[in-house]
């Protein structure tokens, strides 16, 4: 099947990017053919897209598919785990949950999303779904359940705790039989970890323990990426074989030069620290112990980021969705993020979530940027993106694997929205 999308303005995802107005793209079996002013084949169906902008699917590189970021009343994370892990029924239902946020990831524009701690197998067994056409979805790589120490972050919901380094060994084989595409490991404490004011990214992973993860993975071609909230965690991770420090921290010399050698990456996710930092704390539940390390996250991966960008170390970007107030239809709002805090242009904020994303996590020959070969993922939005990420809010059509869809509509919190854009930068 042939698609002709007509006078668009191009928007192609490389880190030079301009505007290329009056631009058509040809694609044909879910893939671009020819990009550029030319005659649509007599066989192709035309799209007219004159006053639209057309550029690569977004990828966000840190999702977790069990929860939605809607905020509301706090339950039992691990008691809700367990029962989705020992009840057949449930977990039927669990994997519909997580197969709708993952098509709401896709009519807002993402996609590929990296899904890093989930329920079981669920995230796997949905990328297959997906992959085969049974189900409406982005790409997906898939970690399945993180791994943790005991007493680790998360451990209980979307990580397993390894009581040592051979049973770490074990897990990480169970999920290669799984057939995952990454390894994700808790490596440090997170907010709601702490107990004290200060100390939200303790080190809670023994270097050996990460060694041992790190090198069963790479033996079996699999990237690893860690839960990173210091600059002791960025050490201790990157010294002993992680690839991408999801989150980040203020970065010492040690930690920066240990990234540079190692050709890692961070993976920024201001989207959940900015309201636990920024928003009232009765309006999300939280105590003055919690506000206080959220902000230390938030100013710590803030600089983290612009440290890493100085020292020519690769900068990810991610939503953490999952968290309160950040929802699974909300990557454009990562993109303002980025732009406004880490102090970048429009263009790179966008070449960072399309092709650089896509480049870091092994996808650069297959998405992120409008190409021939490439896959045919676009976003097209009816006002230039680069003017205001807003635009990316409603999306004029969202094309996936060469399968358009027309106004799509992600499920939206109003009640959500309306706080986040009160606090918008």
């Amino acid at each position: 099947m042939k698609l002709f999308f007509q006078h668009a303005t191009v928007l192609d995802g490389t880190r030079g990017m301009t505007a290329r107005p009056q631009c058509d793209v040809l694609v044909e079996n879910g893939r671009i053919v020819a990009v550029g002013a030319q005659t649509p084949p007599p066989d192709a169906q035309v799209i007219d897209v004159s006053g639209k902008y057309l550029m690569p699917g977004l990828c966000n590189l840190h999702v977790h598919l069990p929860a939605g970021g809607r905020p509301g009343k706090q339950r039992d994370q691990k008691k809700l785990a367990q029962l989705v892990l020992r009840n057949p029924v449930v977990r039927r239902v669990a994997f519909s949950i997580c197969a709708s946020y993952a098509k709401d990831e896709l009519f807002s524009g993402v996609t590929t999303v990296r899904a890093v701690g989930g329920l079981a197998d669920i995230d796997t067994r949905l990328r297959e779904r997906i992959n085969s056409g049974a189900a409406v979805g982005p790409r997906i790589l898939a970690a399945n359940m993180a791994i943790g120490p005991v007493g680790g972050h998360m451990v209980g919901t979307v990580a397993e705790a390894a009581q040592s380094e051979q049973a770490a060994v074990q897990m990480v084989r169970e999920r290669v039989r799984q057939g995952v595409d990454l390894i994700k490991l808790m490596v440090t404490g997170g907010v709601l970890d702490a107990t004290v004011r200060g100390e939200p990214g303790v080190l809670k992973m023994s270097p050996a323990l990460i060694r041992a993860c790190c090198d069963e993975a790479h033996r079996n071609g699999l990237p690893v990426a860690a839960h990173v909230q210091s600059a002791e965690g960025v050490r201790a991770a990157v010294e002993n074989g992680v690839d991408t420090i999801e989150h980040g921290a203020v970065l010492d010399q040690s930690a920066t030069e240990a990234l540079r050698q190692s050709g890692g990456a961070i993976i920024c996710t201001i989207s959940p620290a900015f309201p636990m930092a920024k928003f009232p704390r009765d309006l999300l539940g939280i105590s003055e112990t919690v506000q206080f390390n959220s902000d230390v996250v938030l100013r710590g991966m803030i600089e983290g980021a612009k440290q890493a960008l100085a020292a020519g170390i690769p900068v990810g970007l991610g939503t953490d969705t999952g968290c309160p107030y950040t929802t699974h239809y909300n990557m454009w709002r990562e993109l303002v993020f980025f732009q406004k805090y880490v102090g970048v242009s429009p263009a790179f904020a966008l070449y960072t979530a399309t092709l650089l994303n896509a480049q870091l996590v092994g996808l650069g020959n297959e998405t992120g940027s409008i190409e021939p070969g490439k896959s045919a993922d676009f976003l097209i939005t009816d006002h230039d993106p680069l003017q205001g990420f807003g635009t990316m809010r409603t999306p004029y059509m969202v094309v996936m694997r060469g399968k358009p869809f027309l106004y799509p509509k992600a499920k939206r919190y109003a009640k959500t929205d309306a706080v986040l854009d009160q606090y918008m930068p």
